[in-house]
């Protein structure tokens, strides 16, 4: 069964990834996006193909959950997918928008342009899990980005929004609101001025001072890394880039099962998946809305009280302290203001924001003055 669907607008294909919620490269979505490809290239009416996903994202990455199964490997895996899209013969758009993370990122780099919306949140987290990209990321991002940048990307695991790469190779156009009319447009333009299509793969890298950077890179690495070994072995797979391509996907390849098999990565997404397991509750199903909080009532305003009332305040929210006395009350109420004072110091806050923040708390030492709050924290000294 295929996750990704398939339609013909002109002369333009468009594969859309349909796995909810992230559209995570499982092996269904994997199976369309290759029979999407190859249904296009047997049209003698299709002159290009834009793949695009569905919802809040283009693709969160890889499934988590088939690492280290035969599912992972079964044909066609991901190596295989980008493969087939980076040697098309017309040319494949990759249109970015909402999450396009980890594998998600790598089978866009293999398409031949790239069109993105400005705020389409894209990154390499696998160094999170440690391990590190394996489906060609740390090859072909050097080659669009550069080696330092792509460097610091791989091995911080941020996630950046792609309007800050617009000085870089990798993105060819952005799109302001409407992507999949952006991208289709970027195609049209492609195919009339029957432009060359463009790999990754294909561009060389010259940067005379590796040894030094990379030495340079590790040390500064190592100390933050401590015993986790995917930081350094990602630096050893970007500095791979700088060879031969094939050489250097040998080599990552190479570094991804050596990590695969560490018992760090394996206790990373062990406590990957516990941490989305503790977030859901199993009696309450996906028809279940969660209700608006307008504001929030803190009894208590004791430390712990006090700490939970700026966290509410930090989100924005209104937030009604009580007390049992004003004695009380004015001591928490001091040392919320001590502890943005503090902020303010360190340069965390600006003085406008710590304003903002308190402007939203109120004071009471009577319980009806949180009647009419939608969520009620009691924080009270034991």
């Amino acid at each position: 069964m295929s996750s990704a669907s398939y339609e013909v607008r002109g002369n333009i294909a468009v594969i859309t990834l349909d796995s909810p919620p992230v559209n995570s490269l499982e092996y269904a979505v994997r199976v369309g996006i290759v029979a999407g490809i190859d249904r296009a290239q047997a049209d003698p009416e299709v002159a290009a193909i834009v793949l695009i996903g569905s919802g809040r994202a283009f693709s969160g990455g890889a499934d988590i959950r088939e690492i280290g199964t035969p599912q992972a490997h079964a044909e066609p895996h991901l190596a295989t997918v980008i493969s087939i899209v980076e040697s098309a013969r017309i040319p494949v758009i990759a249109a970015l928008g909402g999450l396009c993370l980890g594998g998600g990122l790598e089978l866009a780099l293999a398409a031949h342009f790239r069109v993105a919306l400005r705020d389409a949140a894209i990154g390499l987290p696998e160094v999170k899990l440690g391990l590190l990209p394996g489906a060609g990321g740390t090859q072909r991002l050097p080659r669009l980005i550069g080696i330092e940048a792509a460097t610091n990307f791989i091995v911080s695991g941020e996630t950046l929004r792609a309007e800050q790469f617009a000085d870089a190779a990798l993105f060819d156009a952005f799109a302001s609101e409407d992507l999949l009319a952006a991208a289709l447009d970027f195609a049209a333009k492609v195919v009339a001025e029957a432009r060359p299509l463009k790999r990754a793969r294909d561009i060389g890298i010259e940067y005379p001072n590796q040894q030094a950077y990379f030495q340079f890179a590790r040390n500064m690495v190592r100390p933050a890394a401590g015993k986790f070994p995917a930081p350094l072995k990602c630096i050893d797979a970007v500095q791979a880039a700088c060879g031969p391509f094939e050489a250097g996907l040998r080599v990552e390849h190479e570094l991804f099962t050596e990590l695969e098999q560490t018992s760090e990565s394996r206790a990373l997404r062990h406590a990957f998946f516990g941490a989305r397991a503790a977030a859901k509750i199993a009696d309450i199903g996906d028809e279940v809305a969660s209700r608006p909080i307008a504001r929030v009532g803190v009894i208590g305003a004791g430390t712990m009280g006090g700490g939970i009332a700026m966290n509410f305040l930090n989100a924005g929210l209104p937030v009604v302290l009580v007390e049992m006395n004003q004695a009380a009350l004015d001591r928490g109420v001091a040392t919320i203001w001590a502890n943005y004072e503090s902020s303010v110091r360190k340069g965390k806050l600006g003085r406008e924001a710590v304003e903002q923040r308190m402007a939203l708390l109120t004071t009471a030492v009577s319980f009806d003055a949180i009647a009419a709050c939608d969520l009620i924290v009691e924080a009270v000294f034991e």
